[in-house]
């Protein structure tokens, strides 16, 4: 199958131009400007994987993990045609710049291909490749002192037998965005959902990380997970730290008697959990171990990536 050429890659928009913009199979427009193929594969079955990138002081943060975790699933999903990670990472390292932005949010989406269906072999199997840069926060300044009050949600996260959580796939997350809508109705911060088992798996878009002591843990990806790069980044920190890291399983009784609870994510970043369903972690603030993680994580985001 045909994929995009290194010619393509260096498309460029007009120099007046600034703010967010999306580079889709080869061109690239204003973010207001940009569509895409109705009969896109993802847009109709939700047949695609995403990932949201961060960048920092135009330095794009894990850059390169963020790439292998969407060629994975590529792989995983057998998306024929993609182009080489090699030119997908060139084409954002070219794209980011024209957006002009010091701080922003890349979100990568790559979807099977074109036709209506849901046959694979029965559509053009090219792959439809989209690179957009813009701005993301999903909490103000005021929730990051003060941290979040969360509920926990009817809704549960799909069985990993059934569809693995590691593939960061777009059409799972419809589930994400009801669990979400059961914490908007309550006026929470974020919910917390759990899986089929009745263990604790993850936030609507964020990882878990529960503190007793000096251990900090959080569930393993056979609970239905994602396996976050924040969470990873954050579990180093923490063992560098001197804190004992765990991946284990986790229940509700796990997270209401910890001394501390925070959720991560590349758009989250970190931020403390201080309630569940209205009953207060720890002394209802986030603690001094959060705090200490997210001044690391910040240091870190602040100083290391591929700059642009």
């Amino acid at each position: 199958m045909a994929t995009m050429s290194s010619l393509e890659s260096q498309a460029v928009i007009s120099p007046t131009t600034t703010g967010p913009i999306v580079w889709l199979n080869g061109t690239i427009k204003p973010l207001a400007e940009a569509t895409t193929p109705a009969a896109d594969h993802a847009h109709l079955y939700g047949d695609g994987l995403f990932e949201g990138i961060r960048f920092y002081d135009r330095r794009i943060f894990k850059l390169d993990e963020h790439l292998s975790r969407l060629y994975d699933g590529v792989n995983m999903l057998d998306i024929r045609g993609m182009m080489p990670v090699e030119e997908l990472r060139e084409i954002i390292l070219n794209v980011c710049p024209q957006a002009d932005l010091t701080d922003g949010y890349v979100r990568l989406n790559v979807s099977r291909g074109t036709g209506l269906g849901l046959d694979p072999w029965k559509i053009n199997q090219t792959p439809n490749v989209m690179v957009m840069v813009n701005f993301l926060r999903l909490y103000n300044e005021q929730q990051y002192q003060e941290g979040l009050k969360v509920i926990t949600c009817s809704t549960r996260v799909f069985p990993a037998q059934c569809l693995d959580p590691q593939i960061k796939t777009i059409g799972r997350y419809v589930a994400n965005i009801q669990a979400k809508l059961e914490a908007n109705r309550q006026g929470a911060g974020e919910g917390l959902m759990l899986n089929t088992e009745g263990h604790v798996a993850e936030a609507t878009g964020d990882n878990i990380f529960v503190i007793h002591g000096n251990k900090v843990s959080t569930p393993t990806t056979a609970c239905g997970i994602l396996n976050g790069i924040t969470r990873r980044v954050v579990m180093d920190i923490a063992a560098n730290l001197g804190h004992d890291v765990v991946e284990e399983r986790t229940t509700m009784f796990d997270v209401v008697s910890a001394d501390e609870v925070f959720l991560t994510g590349t758009a989250a970043e970190i931020i403390g959990m201080i309630s569940l369903d209205s009953r207060p972690i720890g002394g209802g603030v986030p603690g001094p171990i959060t705090r200490k993680i997210m001044a690391e994580y910040h240091n870190l985001t602040h100083t290391t990536g591929t700059p642009f």
